[in-house]
């Protein structure tokens, strides 16, 4: 009768006394604690990589639109050099200096009634900056009057 009763008085213990006279010990994690850490852990990567990309292409944008002003400058500055009546349409690149900016120009003449036979002496020239096969692109505009 006595070891019916030790018996019953082990099934009675509580968790609490079993892990303590159980001969291994519970140290570390467990499944689900580390399948949550990892999904944490992952939902923090994807977000700082987003943010990554998005701060390296506004990097790129930026750098775009603080050079193209200057290179479309420059290539004004070259166009209004040379005689405008022999120029037409043309495009390239600005060489090995800056590479994958290129540039494009379209000059025509200028049409309009209200400056009659002055018209005939503006040209108007469009040049556009574009980098990376047009990703980026920067207008410029301007009228140059050809004196006789």
């Amino acid at each position: 009768m006595k070891k019916l009763a030790n018996h019953h008085l082990r099934r009675a213990m509580t968790a609490e006394q079993t892990a303590t006279h159980s001969p291994q010990p519970l140290n570390g994690f467990t499944l689900l604690e580390v399948m949550v850490a990892l999904s944490i852990i992952a939902i923090v990567l994807v977000s700082v990589y987003r943010m990554h990309a998005q701060t390296i292409s506004m990097n790129n944008e930026t750098r775009f639109y603080a050079t193209a002003p200057m290179l479309a400058q420059f290539k004004m500055a070259e166009i209004e050099s040379e005689s405008l009546e022999d120029m037409g349409d043309d495009s390239g690149d600005f060489g090995d200096k800056f590479p994958d900016y290129r540039w494009n120009i379209v000059v025509d003449d200028v049409e309009s009634s209200a400056l009659e036979n002055m018209a005939k002496h503006l040209k108007k020239i469009d040049l556009v900056i574009s980098l990376n096969n047009d990703e980026f692109s920067y207008s410029l505009r301007s009228y140059k009057y050809l004196k006789n």
